[in-house]
């Protein structure tokens, strides 16, 4: 079957076909980090990790740009208010992403270039912008003249002339009010870069441009990011660098948002959950299947008993290979994943029909291990792993077991003592010791431990 993903602006689904046979190229705003991320920022990253683990089951070499706005109105102002140098803030809310991309279990970008790093490239762009008589120079400014590219506003399907341009303090000597700035004249002191038309730093939109034209050329695959960007950011992205002569993204890709109370999550609304905090209280691999597994077009809707649902769904799959585990022996991923999770995947990401598949899979195993057939629940454990391991799921990955040779060596120390408790609790119930065996049950589920009584003896998981 042949991939398909919706095309933004297409506005309908189409079938994906590389600009280079073989090849995947993708870039992805980032964070612009002006604060720690909460869930919604990091829903996004893992959209794209999903797009892109998919992308390379299914043979395609991908390159992943993830950029980060590391200056910004809001990064300055805090800079102002608190004293702390503004890379200072960026780099400490980077790590925080980086941290909550790495927690989740995202692969790393191939490229992730920061704004500040690219001013040459911003400033050539703009050199161009200004000789083809798309930009003009204004006040230590640099504006984009909107009315000189036909195309604008195709992305959003807005009417120009109704048009209300976010505008930033200081952008004097505009033609148009609905230009946009390329270029921002610096105020007293804030920082600032040298360029042709004066001191000054660039403006969001630009960055973007030049940084995929560096790292992906002038014609790439596929520009994602949130439904939320589609305008002013993605606009404008299209109109700079088409003008500027880029044939740009061949398709458009948006995620839609983590809300609350119906509202997006933000900052500015106060209605934010950080990831750091989640984190603290949900196993990183729940939070993982609680933000990928609703479609990326779909909203999803926070709340904690839809997490506490991921969750018990979540360890319902995890203890089905625990167990098949346990009676088997070790399994291995199937080479290949069954066709109803394929097709599924085919069709633009349809992540919830590829868990549906997940789940029937989880089913049969479980039957299959009731009725004592180990040999087909192997198999079906091993195609339940193939399917998780391209979502970045697999609980039996050991991606999932902590730090390196430090975090195994402290999984084997509390399998150890629990084992060791597990042991009193068997002698207990063998001298009709029913009470005191209970009572070390209790301890251990107030501990957050599951305990399970199998034909081989108990067993324990994480509740």
């Amino acid at each position: 079957m042949t991939l398909r993903l919706y095309d933004t602006d297409a506005r309908q689904i189409r079938e994906f076909t590389p600009l280079v046979p073989g090849c995947v190229s993708i870039y992805l705003c980032g964070a612009t980090v002006q604060a720690a991320p909460h869930i919604g920022h990091i829903r996004s990253g893992l959209n794209f990790d999903i797009m892109r683990r998919w992308f390379a089951h299914r043979g395609y070499d991908v390159t992943f740009v993830r950029n980060v706005t590391d200056i910004d109105d809001k990064i300055i102002a805090k800079s102002a208010d608190t004293g702390v140098p503004w890379w200072a803030i960026g780099y400490a809310n980077e790590r925080a992403f980086n941290d909550a991309y790495d927690a989740l279990g995202c692969l790393p970008p191939t490229y992730e270039p920061r704004a500040t790093g690219h001013i040459p490239e911003m400033t050539e762009m703009m050199r161009v912008l200004i000789a083809k008589g798309h930009a003009y120079a204004a006040d230590g400014n640099v504006y984009f003249d909107v009315r000189s590219f036909p195309g604008y506003l195709g992305l959003s399907n807005q009417d120009l002339d109704q048009l209300l341009q976010p505008s930033g303090e200081g952008e004097t000597g505009k033609r148009d009010p609905r230009d946009f700035a390329l270029w921002k004249a610096a105020k007293p002191g804030e920082p600032s870069w040298e360029s042709p038309w004066g001191p000054g730093r660039p403006g969001w939109h630009l960055e973007c441009s030049a940084m995929a034209h560096k790292y992906l050329g002038s014609a790439f695959d596929i520009h994602g990011g949130g439904i939320d960007l589609v305008f002013p950011h993605h606009e404008n992205e299209i109109a700079q660098s088409q003008a500027y002569g880029d044939a740009f993204a061949a398709y458009w890709v948006h995620n839609a948002w983590v809300t609350m109370s119906g509202e997006k999550m933000s900052k500015s609304l106060g209605n934010s959950v950080l990831a750091s905090e989640m984190l603290k209280r949900w196993r990183p691999i729940v939070l993982r299947y609680y933000l990928g597994t609703p479609h990326y077009r779909s909203t999803i809707e926070y709340s904690e008993a839809a997490l506490a649902e991921a969750d018990a769904a979540f360890s319902r799959i995890e203890g089905f290979l625990h167990r098949a585990t346990e009676r088997t022996g070790d399994i291995l991923p199937a080479a290949a994943v069954p066709a109803e999770f394929s097709a599924a995947m085919d069709e633009d990401l349809g992540v919830p029909q590829a868990m549906a598949a997940v789940h029937t899979t989880v089913r049969q195993g479980n039957a299959a291990l009731a009725e004592g057939d180990k040999e087909s629940a192997a198999s079906l454990a091993g195609q339940v792993r193939a399917m998780l391991g391209v979502l970045g799921m697999d609980p039996l990955d050991s991606g999932w077991h902590g730090g390196g040779d430090r975090g195994e060596e402290l999984t084997g120390i509390v399998d150890s003592l629990v084992r060791l408790v597990l042991a009193q609790r068997t002698a207990a119930r063998e001298r009709k010791d029913y009470g005191t065996a209970d009572a070390i049950r209790d301890e251990l589920g107030a501990a957050g431990l599951v305990i399970e009584d199998t034909p081989n003896g108990p067993r324990w998981e994480l509740g």
